[in-house]
Order: structure tokens, then sequence, then C-alpha cells
């Protein structure tokens, strides 16, 4: 009688059952072969692992001038960033001067209204 296995059991032995020489027991196996989410789970877990082997093989010379164009990249991205501050803020300033004059203009207006009734009271 073989003892049934769970899937988060599988997904704990997932990195023994890929090594070679380690024998899978019988109800892992047969779980395994019953269950389509644990056959998926090992193909994505072979999978990560040919792309972490070939990685260790891959190695990537820099160049002579890799640290200063590092330096560089991070001059210019922190220029950028200071010119927008720059901008946000006189944005700000300009977005309070136009919204000043447009109270005053309204102010303006009001005045002149009440001015224009007074007047026209005043003749009649």
């Amino acid at each position: 009688m073989t003892v049934a296995v769970r899937c988060s059991e599988v997904a704990e032995r997932m990195p023994l059952l890929l090594e070679d020489g380690v024998d899978v027991d019988a109800s892992t196996r047969d779980h395994i072969e019953a269950c389509l989410r644990c056959q998926a789970e090992l193909v994505r877990y072979r999978r990560m692992l040919r792309g972490l082997r070939s990685l260790r093989d891959a190695y990537l010379e820099p160049g002579p001038d890799a640290v200063s164009q590092t330096l560089a990249a991070l001059w210019e991205a922190g220029e950028r960033q200071a010119v927008r501050s720059a901008l946000s803020g006189r944005r700000l300033a300009y977005a309070g001067a136009v919204g000043g004059l447009a109270v005053a203009a309204g102010s303006a207006a009001a005045v002149a209204v009440v001015l224009t009734r007074s007047r026209h009271r005043t003749l009649t």
C-alpha cells in the first residue's frame, strides 16, 4: 500500500528529484505521473536549472571604459532628475501666478460690474 503524497510534499522534494543517482520513492513517482500540476512544476524546474547551468559558462568581459561609462550614465540620470525637479518647481510657481492673475482679473471684473451698476443707478 502506498501512502498518498501531496503536491506540497513533491514541491519540497523537487531539488532532490532531479539530482543524479537519487531514487524517487514509488508514492512520489505515482503522484507525479498522475498530477498534471506537479508534472508542469517539474518541467519548469528543469527549465530553470538548464538556464542556470548555461549562465555558469557565460562570462562577459567588461570593456576598459565600463566604469567611466557607468559613472557618466549615473551623472546624466542625476542631471535629468535635477532638471525635472527644477521644472516642476517652476511649473508650480507658474500655476500659482496664473491662478493669482485669474483671481485678480475676476476681482477687477467684479469691481467693474459694481461701478457700472452704481453709475447706472446714479444716472437714472
